[in-house]
């Protein structure tokens, strides 16, 4: 039998300082703000600089969580130009985090360059638990997620067909990312790949007020949303694998 050892309230636990000229990623709420871990809040607290995607939707969640420290731009179109930069504070001794507009940095998100490059100059990242959208739709989805393919983004143009068709062959649950205005478009590309009585969910407004998860065939989820006035929110979109072949048994 167990002994339990009973915790007074009100006992203090103590936790680990940073270490100095560490990389932290942070992952940060997809909608509700609410979706964020203490030790998050912490370290974003304590280190001495900010990387953030977008410097405006950062600040309202740094604003609703009593966070000051310094914020510097960080994302798609400029971490080519800033990393030497970034990687001379980190071994100058400054402690730094990264974080997206939503979610795990890395995740269809900046977050790789950087990691990768501390990674060859020895600098120690260390990677937040937390908040990343296509866990929750796999998993509410209602399809197999013991084994699933991330996809993520799609190109739009060059290659997507190739993508497509590779993606439909699977045996296995796939999840794509796409925007709202873009969803009808891919769901029609999905029916011409994969047939219209493939099972698929889209998930939207994650964690949100109206936050939606449709399971239907990939035929019904365009009659569901092509009704619909205006489609909001990020899409995720999670697709059943393909059936195996029925083999025939030879009668002899």
């Amino acid at each position: 039998m167990m002994n339990f050892v009973p915790i007074a309230i009100g006992t203090k636990f103590t936790h680990s300082k940073l270490t100095t000229g560490m990389l932290y990623l942070v992952p940060t709420p997809i909608g509700n703000l609410e979706d964020i871990t203490l030790r998050a809040i912490r370290i974003l607290k304590e280190v001495d600089l900010i990387l953030a995607e977008d410097t405006r939707t950062s600040k309202k969640l740094l604003l609703h969580h009593g966070i000051e420290t310094p914020l510097r731009s960080y994302h798609a179109h400029n971490e080519h130009a800033v990393i030497s930069s970034i990687i001379e504070q980190l071994q100058n001794g400054q402690t730094l985090a990264l974080i997206t507009d939503a979610g795990t940095p890395g995740i269809s998100d900046p977050g790789f360059l950087v990691a990768r490059e501390c990674v060859k100059a020895d600098i120690k990242v260390e990677c937040l638990p937390g908040a990343t959208a296509f866990v929750p739709a796999l998993v509410a989805s209602g399809l197999p997620c013991d084994k699933f393919f991330f996809e993520g983004f799609l190109p739009h143009k060059k290659g997507r067909q190739t993508r497509l068709k590779y993606l439909c062959e699977l045996p296995t649950t796939f999840v794509l990312y796409e925007s709202p205005h873009r969803l009808i478009k891919c769901l029609n590309q999905l029916i011409e790949f994969c047939g219209a009585e493939r099972k698929a969910s889209v998930s939207r407004e994650l964690t949100k007020m109206y936050e939606e998860c449709v399971t239907k065939s990939l035929e019904d989820l365009v009659k569901y949303f092509d009704t619909e006035k205006k489609i909001r929110g990020e899409i995720v979109i999670v697709v059943e694998g393909k059936a195996p072949i029925k083999k025939e048994k030879r009668v002899y």
